[in-house]
């Protein structure tokens, strides 16, 4: 990145997979952004961004959450806006978890998981999960704030073996 670059704009986060077998229990993974104060990057998240819930200052959403995976194209979209985040933000991670219902599944269970992160036309990563195919949950990407403000893309595919809630408290560790 140059001296003169503003950073990123506005990323999506686009998830799909395919519906489970006929007569089988739906398969529903989410994605979930954290997002992190300035005064403790790698603190407790300032707040979580999920299928029920936008940032309050509505600069992280989701736009489209399915629940099966039925349908054409991403099944959800989360969509992150950089410019206009406030200074209070300094790191926002992201990730995928399957929701744990009726039975355990883990990412080689699901039928062509994939994740896509674009910029408008440019795709910044993809994934299909194959590495963290015994995992439960997955953060996909890591977004921090340069000491100049501009906002700057980390790949992150990193397995984690925890419930969805266990998931949110450990997705934004030092480790990633």
């Amino acid at each position: 990145m140059s001296g003169f670059s503003k950073g990123l704009d506005k990323v999506e986060v686009a998830l799909r997979w395919d519906p489970s077998p006929f007569g089988s229990p739906p398969h529903d993974l989410d994605v979930i952004a954290a997002v992190y104060p300035a005064s403790d990057p790698y603190g407790s998240p300032a707040y979580l961004v999920h299928f029920d819930s936008r940032s309050p200052d509505g600069t992280v959403y989701l736009s489209r959450d399915s629940t099966t995976g039925k349908g054409f194209g991403d099944d959800e979209v989360l969509t992150l806006e950089f410019a206009r985040q406030p200074d209070a933000h300094a790191r926002i991670v992201v990730g995928v978890v399957i929701q744990q219902r009726p039975d355990r599944l883990v990412f080689a269970d699901i039928a062509n998981p994939e994740v896509h992160i674009r910029e408008g036309y440019t795709v910044l990563a993809s994934d299909d999960f194959s590495a963290v195919a015994h995992s439960t949950a997955a953060t996909v990407a890591e977004f921090v704030r340069t000491s100049g403000g501009a906002w700057e893309f980390h790949p992150a595919v990193h397995g984690f073996d925890l419930d969805p809630d266990a998931f949110t408290a450990a997705m934004g560790a030092r480790s990633l």
